[in-house]
């Protein structure tokens, strides 16, 4: 069974590995130069490259990689990312090879979630209880709406917190502390989201990631999954000047919220 070790690039960025003892598949690398020095260190064969979406922090590593490996490229049929040569998106049927991203020498398959708001195409990959969710959902938080809408946004998050809560999280930033005094602004009253709060506090003095998170703790601590608790509606009416009542009204105050916060 492989396993999963994060590679830090750029300030926040994680490029996720799925590795065994001699293969590595690479999630969102945005950066080649770290990916290739962990393939040298670990001797390592790259066998696949999988991206969310098509931002350059998530795809730019792409092209370094691919002169160096022939590897397939999974990434999101609704978005222009020249290097991928396998276009996924969500499939009903789901033995369907456009839903899925098989990696034959991990024996796994990954089907395709289309979780469009951050980006217009975005996907998230999960199978064996894994999910990477790009900047779609973060720890204790989301992605900016930077082409879809908030009901996009509600939907696709709403897709994922429907996942297994045992499934781990494994988003591309390492925004966890300053998401969770966001968090704590909006839900002071949530004591799971309080000892939250100190169990990060502790990882990041020991510049230890705080990932992955799990689907369980970000329904108990996320306040973008949590726009039906009586606290975050209160809370975010009086930021915006009005009741809110529907969840996506809830969701595009705190969204807004959270961009001056």
């Amino acid at each position: 069974m492989p396993y999963i070790v994060a590679i830090h690039a750029f300030i926040d960025n994680y490029i996720w590995v799925i590795r065994d003892h001699c293969h590595a598949a690479v999630v969102d690398p945005g950066d080649a130069s770290p990916v290739l020095d962990y393939l040298e260190q670990e001797k390592l064969k790259l066998i696949a490259i999988l991206n969310t979406h098509h931002h350059n922090d998530h795809v730019g590593g792409n092209a370094a990689l691919l002169r160096e490996f022939t590897v397939p490229v999974y990434g999101p049929a609704n978005e222009s990312i020249p290097t991928v040569t396998h276009p996924l998106k969500e499939c009903n049927d789901k033995e369907s090879a456009e839903g899925n991203a098989y990696i034959p020498e991990f024996s796994l398959s990954l089907r395709v979630l289309d979780i469009p708001g951050h980006t217009a195409g975005h996907i998230a990959y999960y199978g064996a209880n894994l999910l990477f969710c790009g900047d779609t959902l973060f720890a204790c938080g989301c992605g900016r709406l930077f082409e879809g809408t908030a009901p996009q946004m509600v939907n696709s998050l709403q897709k994922l917190t429907d996942l297994p809560k045992e499934t781990g999280v494994y988003c591309g930033h390492e925004y966890t502390l300053n998401n969770i005094r966001f968090a704590r602004t909006v839900e002071p009253g949530n004591q799971a989201l309080i000892e939250r709060e100190a169990k990060v506090e502790a990882l990041r003095k020991q510049n230890i990631p705080t990932l992955p998170s799990d689907i369980a703790i970000e329904r108990a601590t996320n306040p973008f999954l949590r726009c039906d608790q009586p606290e975050i509606i209160r809370n975010a009416s009086v930021y915006a000047g009005k009741p809110l009542s529907d969840p996506v009204s809830v969701f595009a105050t705190l969204r807004d919220w959270k961009n001056h916060f």
